[in-house]
């Protein structure tokens, strides 16, 4: 990666990640704590959706059980953080049947199970892949986005603010167990063997999912378009409030404690208020207080106020965990 492609590279936010992700969790037993609401309200519907139709099953079964996706549902994000599911999937939908074809047949040769492509029938794959994807994002994604949204903005705040004081290695840090910084201007995206890719001037693109766990995946749009996905920082779901941390809401009250708890990773008021459900008033006014205490400052980034804890806040918030 060049010197003006490291300058370049930003982060983006892909409405068709999350969904591609949402779509391989809900073909899964679910095994994260955080999910497991969310997964067990949707994931009936879904599996009656893919019994309703052999083609969708068969792609569900091969995508959530393939190291290769296939590249016509692995697009970098055109536009950036106002990026739309719709602009993404019209990318998806013009893609030809010999290239999904392809693309799939790849899929199976990199499986961890036995696959074949009998349920490949009929013509117009890639709208058929569209449709379903746009099924997944409407049932299951759409009404939970403003959720996320909030999540994964938070998660580029806390590495945008890495990555001015640190630099990108930094930025980096921690995004995946495979992939890391290697030298001055390379990134490994996994420990597979695979070819060298050569970023573009435009640099390469960061993008957040919030309901993974682990893992992350590469899009590609030759010849040097690239973004890496990866999991966000924090939960899709709050895990279960430990005798400490009740303490703790007894202390300094339920709506200041969750928000000391949410501050273990600097946040707006803004993106605080999407995350716990609470009010922006209702926000403000704690941080007031918990700042007058000296629990939690705010600093300024732009039109931003960027909060975070201060020592007495760790410590406090230390209490209330375990």
């Amino acid at each position: 990666m060049s010197t003006l492609a490291l300058s370049r590279s930003r982060f983006a936010l892909s409405p068709l990640a999350e969904t591609l992700g949402s779509l391989m969790v809900l073909d899964k037993p679910c095994t994260d704590p955080w999910l497991a609401s969310w997964h067990r309200l949707h994931r009936g519907a879904f599996r009656a959706a893919l019994e309703a139709d052999p083609f969708a099953e068969g792609l569900v079964r091969l995508l959530s059980s393939s190291k290769w996706l296939p590249s016509h549902v692995v697009i970098p994000p055109a536009g950036g953080m106002r990026t739309t599911l719709e602009s993404e999937l019209a990318s998806v939908a013009q893609v030809s049947d010999e290239e999904v074809r392809a693309e799939l047949e790849e899929s199976v040769a990199h499986s961890w199970k036995q696959h074949d492509l009998a349920w490949l029938t009929g013509r117009g794959w890639a709208a058929r892949t569209a449709d379903l994807l746009t099924y997944v994002w409407e049932a299951h994604v759409a009404p939970d986005w403003p959720r996320r949204r909030a999540l994964l903005e938070r998660d580029v705040t806390y590495r945008a603010g890495l990555l001015a004081a640190y630099g990108w290695p930094r930025a980096l840090q921690h995004m995946s167990r495979r992939s890391a910084w290697v030298g001055d201007d390379a990134i490994r995206f996994s420990d597979q063997a695979s070819p060298d890719r050569v970023v573009g001037d435009e640099g390469m693109l960061f993008v957040p999912v919030s309901v993974l766990s682990s893992g992350t995946w590469l899009c590609e749009a030759p010849p040097t378009s690239y973004a890496l996905v990866y999991p966000a920082r924090g939960s899709a779901d709050g895990a279960a409030r430990s005798p400490r941390a009740r303490s703790l809401e007894r202390l300094i009250g339920a709506g200041r404690a969750a928000i000391l708890h949410e501050l273990e990773h600097p946040a707006t008021s803004s993106e605080l208020a999407a995350h716990l459900g609470l009010s922006l008033g209702t926000v403000g006014g704690h941080l007031a207080v918990m700042r007058d205490a000296d629990l939690v400052v705010g600093t300024r980034a732009g039109r931003r106020v960027v909060y975070r804890r201060t020592e007495a806040g760790h410590l406090l918030a230390g209490l209330g965990q375990g």
